[in-house]
């Protein structure tokens, strides 16, 4: 392929942002919502696209808009370096200005809650002129806000399984301990194992919940082959110890937050095999800035004075 070739198939950065949330949406409408133009724009794009490529990059019908097999690939291979792209020329940008604006953080348990207003502390301190928010996200809805554009960086369990995120440094491990009813007959015992989670139905958090993130709390089967008994379903933490107080389950937990959530009905029994849960930072990866940099950088040298 000559040179002329080459310079013939090179796209437009209004043709790619055209095509990459056409191939989101999968709906010219809404395409043309969220890009400010017309539908016809879009429609003009897309063909001039095709045109360029030389075959077609979507099916159209009355009914829906499909990519075609050479769209996939076209999207697959675009995506990252475009996000990439936006996220460089984001990053410089706010280089160039210093740190400025407004950021807001999300955590999920109180542990976390307390690292990220420890950290918000020396983030001020540093960039006086960028405002941070604080804000809880419930287990049950635990990456909603980070996707749609409620909070920039989330404290998170780790790992995370997803192109569209970025997964930040370990911030703190810890291990994992049973919440039990005060008066089962593990609340008792120095420590349980895996094998002991076939004795009890074990409470649940929502399947919203990407498995990855719930792998750690919900095994299907002990390593010995016996079935876990499935519990109640629980939307946040203080659900998942109200069903356990009342004795309709356990729940694996996180051992940082036995000095957080003390109740009288509840105990927290040490599982001596269990995993140990890491827990860090997490950003969409389309929307890395200096600000998220700049926080987390403030999270490691806050946890270095502890």
């Amino acid at each position: 392929m000559n040179n002329r070739e080459v310079g013939a198939v090179a796209l437009e950065r209004n043709e790619i942002e055209t095509f990459l949330t056409l191939a989101q949406e999968l709906h010219f409408g809404r395409t043309a919502d969220r890009l400010l133009v017309s539908r016809a724009h879009v429609t003009q794009t897309i063909q001039k696209l095709e045109r360029r490529v030389g075959v077609p990059l979507f099916e159209r019908s009355t009914r829906q808009v499909r990519l075609t097999p050479i769209g996939v690939q076209l999207r697959d291979g675009l995506a990252p370096a475009y996000a990439q792209i936006q996220s460089t020329l984001t990053t410089v940008i706010e280089a160039a200005r210093g740190i400025t604006g407004s950021l807001t953080v999300g955590f999920l348990t109180a542990a976390t809650g307390q690292l990220a207003l420890r950290t918000a502390e020396v983030f001020r301190e540093r960039h006086p002129d960028c405002a941070v928010e604080i804000q809880e996200v419930q287990i049950g809805a635990v990456l909603d806000p980070l996707r749609e554009g409620r909070v920039d960086v989330m404290l998170s369990c780790f790992p995370v399984q997803d192109a569209e995120l970025t997964q930040g440094p370990v911030l703190f491990s810890e291990p994992t301990v049973l919440a039990v009813p005060a008066r089962h007959p593990f609340a008792r015992r120095a420590s349980v194992s895996i094998e002991d989670l076939a004795r009890d139905k074990v409470i649940q958090v929502p399947s919203s919940i990407p498995e990855y993130l719930r792998a750690a709390r919900h095994l299907h089967t002990t390593p010995a082959g016996r079935e876990i008994p499935v519990g109640a379903v629980a939307g946040t933490f203080q659900e998942v110890l109200t069903l356990v107080g009342a004795g309709k389950g356990v729940f694996p937990c996180g051992a940082k937050g036995v000095r957080y959530y003390s109740r009288p009905d509840v105990t927290y029994v040490p599982i001596h095999d269990g995993p140990v849960l890491e827990w860090g930072p997490i950003w969409r990866t389309s929307a890395a800035t200096t600000r998220i940099a700049a926080f987390v950088r403030a999270a490691l040298d806050t946890l270095d004075h502890d």
